[in-house]
């Protein structure tokens, strides 16, 4: 079955880096739209970045320019690159895939229909 497991996440310090890996198995990675969300206590659930099978990227716009997601086909490894955090990126973050394709890589969380456990990321000094 589909599985889907978060690591990278920790404590970093305002404006350090943290890169979140996800490995898939259970399914053809390559062909999987893939993104990356998070959800702060008492808040709900977000896009952060997604990504879709042809490689088409789409981003908060609370993270563009500072979050890179890129996937790595031969390794069934989605990455994301985290770099000048802030507090208020403070959250726990999550992988999650759809089988079906978007031409424009959609940020909302109820269209992904796998997901992650979630690693958890702080910022704060």
């Amino acid at each position: 079955q589909v599985q889907l497991v978060e690591s990278g996440g920790g404590l970093v310090q305002p404006g350090g880096s943290l890169r979140l890996s996800c490995a898939a198995s259970g399914f053809t990675f390559s062909t999987y739209d893939m993104g990356w969300f998070r959800q702060a206590p008492g808040k709900e659930r977000d896009g952060v970045a997604v990504i879709n099978s042809r490689g088409t990227t789409n981003y908060a716009g609370s993270v563009q320019g500072r979050f890179t997601i890129s996937k790595d086909n031969a390794k069934n490894t989605l990455y994301l690159q985290m770099n000048s955090l802030k507090p208020e990126d403070t959250a726990m973050y999550y992988c999650a895939g759809k089988s079906w394709f978007s031409n424009s890589p959609l940020l909302l969380p109820h269209v992904y229909n796998s997901w992650g456990q979630g690693t958890q990321v702080t910022v704060s000094s």
